[in-house]
């Protein structure tokens, strides 16, 4: 038995980029990330470009 799903891709939009090659021991997405959800985009959050090699802090829109 096959079963199809359809799912809505969420549109996201980037907020900002950040090198994956940062002094180790230093998160600078993961902070910009924090400073956005403390002021109010609760949905913040960083996933990494692979083919960019970079980190991304993301939201989604609704």
């Amino acid at each position: 038995m096959t079963t199809s799903h359809s799912r809505r891709q969420a549109q996201r939009t980037v907020l900002e980029r950040f090198p994956a090659g940062g002094p180790r021991g230093s998160w600078p997405a993961e902070e910009y990330a924090a400073a956005q959800r403390a002021q109010g985009t609760t949905d913040a959050r960083v996933v990494m470009d692979l083919a960019t090699d970079q980190f991304l802090v993301i939201t989604e829109i609704k």
